[in-house]
């Protein structure tokens, strides 16, 4: 190995660690395909309010960068 080689020591590193580090067993059994849906569909309303804010504010951004333009 080459002390050129920083890929295979980064590697190297990483699959040690792995191999040290101890794998948890669950306690419980976990559902994974009702929590992921779930997740996905569960966002807050101010979530939606602040994406909704940002697409306003963005379009009109856009269209008054646009209108200035067309004045030049």
């Amino acid at each position: 190995m080459t002390a050129a080689d920083p890929e295979r020591l980064l590697t190297d590193a990483l699959r040690a660690q792995a191999a040290r580090t101890p794998v948890a067993e669950p306690t419980e059994p976990v559902d994974l395909g009702t929590t992921t849906a779930r997740a996905e569909h569960d966002l807050p309303p101010r979530v939606w309010w602040v994406l909704a804010l940002a697409l306003l504010l963005g379009l009109a951004a856009g269209s008054l960068v646009g209108f200035l333009t067309l004045l030049r």
